[in-house]
């Protein structure tokens, strides 16, 4: 049973083309990067699954299920968020919702979860994405079940492949986030972001 119509939703099918390896495994801090989000996703949300084309070993050891993409070509995360979708249909009748996170991201704060819980039982809008200061984080998404059809169209016959296109289509509500001293939505793209993100989780934990 899901306690709350919620599955999670890793998305770490990125190409990392900026980084040059592949960013999931990275570590900050001893820990792989994926599993900052793991670990903050599994404190919320008791149904999570990793959207990845690759296999390893890190998600045999760990119990974790991982999906492939339900269409070929590495199209973005637009298919990551369908194949979520596709899964949870198949897999889990009694889900309403995917809720999408980065595998890159690792100072997110976990309110975002716990809002996403908040505001899937009002079910005002059929999608749910994280701002920052004005700044969209899409990937950090709430999506109801009921769009599978119309993004798997949009996906196949339209061609769309940006998620801020496709949810400009839609109607969307922001969920805004404030932060005063770094934005916990900082994402790891390049060797200088992995830097970075090593100085400023010392000042997190001083």
């Amino acid at each position: 049973m899901n306690e709350h119509n919620i599955l999670g939703a890793i998305l770490a099918g990125g190409k990392s083309k900026r980084m040059g390896k592949d960013k999931l495994f990275l570590e900050l801090n001893n820990m792989k990067l994926i599993d900052y989000t793991i670990q903050k996703v599994k404190k919320y949300l008791k149904d999570l699954i990793i959207i990845t084309n690759q296999e390893n070993e890190f998600f045999t050891k760990n119990n974790l299920i991982t999906v492939k993409d339900c269409i070929n070509g590495q199209l973005g995360p637009l298919v990551g968020i369908l194949t979520a979708m596709k899964w949870a249909k198949e897999n889990s009748p009694n889900c309403s919702w995917v809720a999408t996170f980065p595998c890159d991201t690792p100072f997110f704060p976990e309110a975002v979860i716990s809002k996403f819980i908040e505001e899937s039982k009002k079910k005002e809008s059929l999608i749910l994405c994280a701002s920052s200061h004005g700044r969209k984080h899409n990937i950090f998404g709430l999506w109801s079940l009921d769009l599978y059809d119309k993004l798997h169209n949009d996906l196949v016959n339209n061609k769309v492949r940006k998620v801020q296109d496709w949810t400009k289509t839609n109607s969307i509500k922001n969920l805004e986030f404030k932060f005063k001293k770094y934005d916990p939505f900082f994402n790891i793209n390049t060797d200088a972001d992995l830097e970075f993100a090593k100085k400023l989780s010392l000042k997190i934990n001083e």
